[in-house]
Formats: structure tokens, sequence, C-alpha cells
């Protein structure tokens, strides 16, 4: 019986992480109607007079807003953050699961860009180094 409840708790674990880090914010030159990237990375070259790349949220659930906002940090060598900016999106499906910006950048730097749902829960974050050509 103990090894039954062992399996089950490891099962169910396995599940919960599964889920919960299955929400994703990625990097890419472009989407395609289905929402699958091209063009991936987590750093991008842009020339000196900026340039622009897309962020992608794929999300497990539906988001249940009508907007989010992604949030971007600049991050130093000792790893803080400051507040850079914030970018707003309107026009999201309360029934989607995934979504897309484009944002133009105009300054090299390591960011953290989180998004955050109409609620202020954070529901996605990643890295990005820009590099300026």
């Amino acid at each position: 019986m103990k090894k039954l409840a062992l399996l089950f708790s490891v099962v169910a674990l396995f599940f919960i992480v599964n889920v919960a880090t299955s929400q994703t914010l990625s990097f890419c030159e472009s989407v395609d109607s289905k929402g699958n990237p091209s063009g991936e990375s987590s750093t991008f070259n842009i020339p000196s007079g900026g340039g622009y790349f897309h962020f992608l949220v794929k999300l497990p659930y539906t988001v249940d807003c009508t907007q989010v906002n992604y949030e971007i940090y600049d991050v130093y060598s000792d790893y803080s953050e400051n507040y850079n900016t914030s970018i707003n999106q309107d026009g999201i499906g309360k029934n989607w699961t995934w979504f897309w910006k484009k944002v133009t950048f105009y300054t090299a730097g390591y960011y953290h860009v989180y998004v955050k749902d109409c609620y202020g829960s954070t529901i996605a974050s990643s890295y990005l180094t820009i590099n300026m050509k």
C-alpha cells in the first residue's frame, strides 16, 4: 500500500511541475497563424536605430483577460533588476491560450521580461539579451 501511495505522489508531483512550468514567454522573429515561432532566440542583434522582434506567450490554460502587461527590467551584472518600462497589450481574447506582441528595442542590454495578466499576476517571464550590430 505504501508503494502505491508513493507512486501516486510521484505521478501527481510530475503533473504539478509540468503544468507549473509549461507557460512560456519566448522571443522570435515572427509568429505564424498557429502560434509557431520562427527565428526563436534569447539574444538579438539590432541596428543602432533600433530593431523589433516578437514576444510570444503560450499558456496551458486560457488567459481569462482582455489585456496583459509586459514589464521590462534591466538586469545588471550582480543580477539585480531595475524597472525599465511597461508595454500594454489590449485586444486579447479571454479564451486565448497564446498571443504575441511585436516589440521594438533601441538599447543594448540584458533584460528580464514579466508578463502580467489583468489581475497583476505574473503568468510568464524570461530573460533577453540585446546587442547592437
